[in-house]
């Protein structure tokens, strides 16, 4: 039902979309047709595949090493409370400062290559993993806690058989908002500096006022974020039926 909902929802804004070019006469280099920005992504398909493979690529290895460093994050906030003390004022310091205005410093740091779009994308979603996984791992049921204790489990077996399985459905929340913001940061860094990825297409086409390639290539990197969101949902799912 839910991709019945969603086909329908993406036949009607096609529907408003060429609606609205008709009616307004607006000029093509402005908001092209429909029709145009299909032919565009046929034509072009070569050429945005090139790019989309690069954002893939960032976005994906983002995501992993992201995600593993902010499990590790709330594990040791949640086990220390030395760690507590020292980390969570810095991490919740770092979200005062908005990680775009970094892009820049990343790319002058480690260059016009992936690297700095790579951790702009660890940069934008470690916050929101760690903070989920933290909150579910210390909002652990109290009768779940004490029957351990009653049964003599150390603090690992506690941690792992108890605590992490009963917040998995917080880190799956974690992951799935961490598979919409990656592709946001690499894409991001990729406007400030980059020489391939779809970002950097969308500046080259938008130079070039050839907005159907443009429109194209949002569709492509709006429909690979769906797709990616999608594939996280799915795990998460999973990894909350196991637990």
């Amino acid at each position: 039902m839910n991709w019945k909902h969603g086909i329908i929802s993406a036949i009607v804004l096609i529907a408003l979309w060429q609606l609205t070019v008709t009616l307004s006469g607006v000029a093509p280099f402005i908001l092209p047709s429909p029709l145009r920005v299909a032919n565009a992504l046929w034509y072009s398909r070569a050429l945005i595949a090139e790019h989309a493979w690069v954002t893939l690529a960032e976005v994906i290895l983002g995501l992993i090493i992201g995600s593993i460093l902010g499990i590790l994050t709330a594990i040791n906030l949640a086990t220390s409370s030395t760690a507590r003390a020292i980390l969570r004022p810095i991490l919740v310091f770092s979200q005062a400062i908005p990680v775009f205005a970094l892009a820049p410093l990343l790319t002058l740091w480690f260059g016009y290559g992936m690297g700095s779009k790579i951790i702009m994308a660890v940069m934008i979603i470690y916050f929101p993993v760690a903070s989920a996984f933290f909150d579910g791992l210390m909002k652990t049921p109290s009768g779940y806690l004490d029957l351990a204790q009653t049964m003599g489990a150390t603090r690992s077996r506690e941690l792992w058989h108890i605590r992490m399985r009963a917040a998995m459905p917080s880190l799956g929340s974690g992951l799935r908002l961490a598979a919409v913001y990656a592709p946001i940061g690499a894409v991001i860094g990729e406007w400030v500096g980059a020489s391939k990825g779809l970002g950097y297409l969308m500046l080259l086409a938008n130079g070039r006022v050839k907005t159907d390639l443009l429109f194209a290539t949002l569709i492509v990197l709006a429909v690979l974020t769906v797709c990616l969101h999608l594939s996280v949902d799915i795990l998460a799912r999973r990894l909350a039926k196991d637990h």
